[in-house]
């Protein structure tokens, strides 16, 4: 198991959650981070600003409910692996940034960071529960239940259950 995926479940098991849809805003709240919705470039999904033990979370307030769930869960996922990158302005002030770039997930940071928040939104053991459970005869209806359930994004779920060996590859 991966680092990033360790680290969700631990998170997951401290807040004493075991049940979908995982609620990244509170989450966010309970670490202390204060979750801000700002206008940002439409390639920008959010990112972490830290500074003296001060955590905020900017989240794209154009982006859908979905996509914004996501996202503080992704700058989550910095908060609890990645010291930062540091900005160079007036003072030392430490960011990381969710954008298009990141979400091709090309950088290590990212791809951890992308992996956290997957295995945070929809952890495994209560995706294949929730797979288990549901009777639909198709990949397709099966990725839009598991969707709902989780509040995820239906390409989000394709991915997670496509990582997670669940399903092989997405309904086309």
């Amino acid at each position: 198991m991966a680092k990033a995926d360790i680290a969700a479940q631990a998170l997951l098991e401290k807040m004493q959650i075991s049940t979908p849809p995982v609620d990244p805003f509170a989450l966010a709240r309970q670490l202390g981070a204060v979750v801000v919705p700002q206008h940002l470039d439409s390639d920008v999904s959010g990112m972490l600003l830290r500074k003296d033990g001060s955590c905020v979370i900017g989240v794209n307030e154009s982006h859908s409910r979905l996509r914004r769930r996501f996202t503080v869960a992704h700058e989550l996922g910095h908060l609890c692996l990645h010291e930062g990158r540091p900005l160079i302005l007036d003072t030392d002030v430490r960011v990381n940034y969710r954008n298009t770039v990141s979400g091709m997930a090309t950088d290590r940071e990212e791809i951890d960071a992308n992996r956290f928040a997957a295995a945070l939104l929809a952890p495994e053991p209560m995706v294949r529960q929730a797979a288990q459970r549901i009777a639909i005869s198709t990949v397709e209806d099966l990725v839009k239940a598991l969707a709902g359930q989780f509040q995820l994004s239906e390409t989000a779920m394709t991915y997670r259950l496509m990582n997670l060996g669940i399903i092989s590859g997405p309904a086309l």
